[in-house]
């Protein structure tokens, strides 16, 4: 059960986090939360969808890993098979939450870092530091404050770029239905992706506002994911092939 603490060089000094993969770091999930931020590097390496959030009834983008709710198909051998780490995945045990502080004797909310105390990535013996020895920042702590920025900024962003692309009707459902080999099929089901017909259909006025909000390029980086879609397959069949030989 998660444990969250306010992050601070006192309390978690010594801290550290592994920071390789497996089943013990609950890394065997099929999909992850993805963020506008993040589109250009994700749609190199993963197929990029939408569907609708259980608890808000929002739309978010997710990054999909595998074919199935426990199927990563980027883990290998303690590994990430990939040259970009999804943000929901390189935060680690860490999220960004808000603190009231007094600056220039104005009341704000400022942004500051939690940790999951409780995570099986977290302990004192193995790891990255959190902290130097003297109590500074580590520069995995450092990197881990830049994708907690990048989340954050994703999560106000998306919602927005969501909405605007819903109103739209650009988010349509997506049928997979894909065909691995002679034996074996796979079917995806509550995905919806950017309907390209209805994208390259819309009015000047349309796309323009699009274009001004910086929501058309993620439009497309979306449609430009899909073709990843194929490495995830190759990957399933080699693992097939690999079970059936064994």
């Amino acid at each position: 059960m998660s444990r969250y603490e306010l992050l601070n060089n006192i309390a978690h000094k010594g801290l550290r986090v592994t920071t390789g993969f497996g089943r013990q770091f609950g890394d065997e999930v099929g999909m992850v939360v993805a963020f506008p931020t993040e589109f250009a590097e994700l749609q190199r390496e993963y197929p990029i969808f939408f569907r609708k959030d259980g608890e808000r009834g929002e739309w978010q983008a997710v990054a999909l890993l595998g074919f199935d709710r426990t199927e990563n198909l980027f883990l290998q051998d303690g590994r990430w098979n990939a040259t970009y780490l999804p943000g929901a995945v390189a935060k680690g045990p860490f999220l960004i939450g808000f603190q009231e502080q007094r600056i220039d004797g104005e009341l704000r909310r400022e942004p500051v870092i939690h940790v999951d105390v409780e995570h099986p990535r977290v302990g004192f013996d193995t790891g990255e530091p959190v902290f130097l020895e003297h109590g500074g920042n580590s520069a995995y702590l450092e990197h881990i404050a830049g994708v907690l920025r990048g989340i954050r900024d994703g999560v106000e962003g998306g919602r927005a770029m969501f909405a605007a692309f819903d109103a739209l009707g650009l988010i349509q459902p997506v049928s997979l239905e894909l065909q691995l080999d002679q034996q074996h099929r796979v079917s995806l089901a509550g995905l919806h992706g950017i309907d390209r017909e209805r994208l390259t259909a819309l009015d000047s006025a349309s796309l323009h506002d699009l274009h001004r909000a910086g929501y058309l390029e993620g439009a497309y980086l979306v449609l430009a994911s899909l073709h990843n879609l194929r490495r995830l397959m190759a990957e399933k069949q080699r693992r097939l092939r690999l079970a059936e030989g064994g």
